[in-house]
């Protein structure tokens, strides 16, 4: 009994998924990926899936409650929100789900809890601290590899560049990821206080972390769909939830 209640609770980011079949087609549910779900529990913490509320109230007790932040993957982030209109390219957004996770890692990062962002996730905690986005790659880099993939989600497909003396090599101890990619945008402008921590070969942005956080590490693919494939993936989640542990046991007095 205690040893489960040591176990740190991580707020996993949902979306809105509209039903378009059916006898309640046009209703809107919370949904997020099982694989979300599975990497937490598998790395030893306790996973809640945060419902999208625009209550600001609710919002901070969403955080309040939790020892960290897991930014899940999903729509492009609203131009908007960093100053440009919208290009040839732009695909679904949801300004409800951008608003609600932009103030969750704002709230998350003045509370000093670990944030680990996916996909959508290190897009969206660029743009939260101040940086810019590709509204679509392929319009704006000709030369860009391919970034979604056609293959099984847990087979990495291109390889990336881990910068040396950052979170992310010193967690994945290596300097080369064989990774997975579903995107179509990514990193134009790299938010202040952010670091690069990963890059593509195509010279795109694969990581970012925050230099004035203990844990704020972002990747631009989806490690919750190859940690049962690949060691390294699964360390990000051990490092994240441990660093979630710790916030926890701060916050207790331990």
């Amino acid at each position: 009994m205690n040893h489960a209640l040591n176990k740190p609770f991580i707020g996993i980011s949902s979306s809105l998924l509209t039903i378009n079949q059916g006898s309640f087609i046009g209703r809107e549910r919370t949904f997020v990926g099982y694989d979300y779900v599975q990497s937490v529990v598998s790395t030893g913490g306790v996973p809640f899936v945060l419902p999208v509320v625009t209550e600001e109230e609710l919002i901070y007790d969403q955080i309040k409650m939790m020892d960290g932040l897991l930014l899940s993957g999903g729509y492009d982030v609203n131009p908007q929100f960093y100053g440009e209109e919208p290009a040839q390219g732009l695909e679904t957004v949801n300004q409800e789900r951008d608003l609600h996770e932009m103030q969750l890692a704002r709230l998350a990062y003045q509370a000093g809890k670990p944030i680990f962002g996916i996909c959508r996730g290190l897009q969206l905690l660029n743009v939260v601290f101040g940086g810019s986005l590709y509204q679509d790659i392929y319009s704006a880099i000709p030369h860009a590899l391919q970034h979604d993939q056609k293959m099984k989600p847990q087979m990495g497909t291109h390889q990336v560049n881990v910068v040396e003396n950052t979170l992310l090599h010193q967690i994945v101890d290596q300097k080369q990821l064989l990774t997975n990619s579903y995107h179509h945008q990514a990193i134009k402008t790299l938010a202040p206080t952010f670091i690069v921590n990963a890059r593509s070969k195509d010279g795109l942005i694969e990581g970012i972390e925050k230099k004035d956080h203990p844990f704020i590490l972002a990747v631009q693919w989806h490690p919750e769909l190859m940690f049962n494939h690949s060691l390294p993936m699964l360390k990000l989640f051990e490092a994240f939830v441990q660093a979630a542990v710790k916030r926890k046991e701060r916050s207790n007095g331990s």
